[in-house]
């Protein structure tokens, strides 16, 4: 069966020939249909990016800045061995690259010439970045509080910066108002997005000798990066080459986590300001679908103070990484898993480094001198 946006919550589904944003039946997110996955003897192992799995990926490449292949360094944490995959060091300085050029070579084949987007920062850093690669006419809407680092890679990359007062959700609210007359190009809407996520998952694969680590930690706002992986490993798992998935892990702050809320059966706390802007996010578009993924993996969402932010991100920086606080979330949730005895000394863990620290270096400093 050819490719379709799909909607799995009622099963129609629609062609990719005209790109949607939306299921028109119940004006909910849409999926892809499920890809073959990938061998072997299909990566073209001369490309060190992600279109080294172009066969796997469902959109003609237009255009590429290296996105992709990014190092699996190992490392140790809190005195057990794990593996970061250095995500933060793509062209625009963050994992949403790996799902933007993705979305942009499809929006480029289905003829769009000017997009939409909103976003806490990395999100709309990396469509600026692609759309100013491909041509394409491009506006984004960013909380006014967004690090400025973030603010001022987008105004450099030459779209148009609209600083909304508020909240998240307020930029969203502003952006969706705007998009009756502009397309939306979402990365938290566009299934496209997550077909470019999904190739961490043959990356970490291929990187282990093709095989699985035991576990995969990162954290959550939208939840790319864990959609991806759920997808990516699936397809391993579909066409034969791994029997499982890893066990994958979602990391978010306590003052902003309604996936953690959600997989607990817990009320969702009030949100807050939190160090981690970049999964700040109080209703992620696809809250069930990143439980699901969670859940079928057999993994675990966990939430992370402020304080335990902080020190996780101290650390991190007095061993040489030089990563966004976002990132060090992600690591002070692997503390938690280790210590409860979810991740035991002799398993194998992969630590996703999302965004580079020179994105939110005021933040950082902040952070070192509160």
């Amino acid at each position: 069966m050819s490719m379709a946006y799909e909607n799995r919550r009622t099963g129609q589904q629609w062609p990719v020939s005209e790109p949607i944003w939306r299921a028109p039946d119940d004006g909910g997110p849409v999926e892809l249909t499920p890809g073959a996955g990938v061998l072997p003897a299909h990566i073209d192992t001369n490309k060190h990016s992600l279109w080294r799995y172009g066969t796997a990926v469902r959109t003609e490449k237009r255009i590429s800045l290296g996105e992709g292949w990014t190092p699996l360094v190992p490392a140790a944490w809190q005195g057990q061995p794990v593996l970061y995959k250095c995500e933060h060091l793509m062209p625009s300085g963050s994992f949403k690259d790996r799902g933007i050029t993705v979305l942009v070579n499809e929006l480029i084949n289905r003829g769009v010439t000017e997009i939409l987007e909103d976003s806490s920062g990395n999100a709309g850093a990396s469509m600026a970045t692609y759309c100013a690669a491909a041509g394409i006419d491009c506006d984004i809407f960013a909380p006014a509080s967004a690090p400025e680092g973030k603010l001022q890679q987008i105004a450099a990359m030459g779209a148009r910066l609209s600083r909304i007062p508020g909240t998240r959700q307020d930029t969203t609210d502003a952006a969706l108002a705007a998009a009756e007359t502009k397309f939306y190009a979402s990365h938290c809407w566009q299934p496209f997005f997550v077909e470019g996520t999904k190739t961490v998952a043959f990356e970490i694969w291929e990187q282990m000798g093709y095989a699985i680590p035991d576990h995969v930690v990162m954290p959550a706002g939208q939840g790319g990066n864990i959609l991806g992986c759920a997808v990516g490993f699936a397809e391993l798992m579909a066409a034969r080459q791994i029997d499982k998935p890893p066990r994958l892990h979602i990391v978010q702050a306590e003052h902003c986590s309604p996936l953690v809320s959600l997989f607990s059966g817990e009320e969702a706390l009030p949100v807050e300001l939190t160090l981690a802007d970049g999964i700040a996010t109080p209703k992620p578009v696809r809250a069930k679908e990143i439980v699901d993924a969670v859940r079928w993996s057999g993994g675990q969402a966990v939430a992370v103070s402020e304080a335990e932010i902080t020190d996780a991100l101290k650390i991190m920086l007095a061993s040489g990484w030089y990563i966004e606080p976002t990132s060090a979330a992600a690591a002070a949730g692997l503390t938690k898993l280790q210590y409860s005895g979810t991740i035991a000394p002799d398993e194998t863990t992969v630590l996703i480094l999302t965004g580079h620290g020179l994105k939110a270096s005021q933040l950082i400093a902040g952070a070192l001198t509160g």
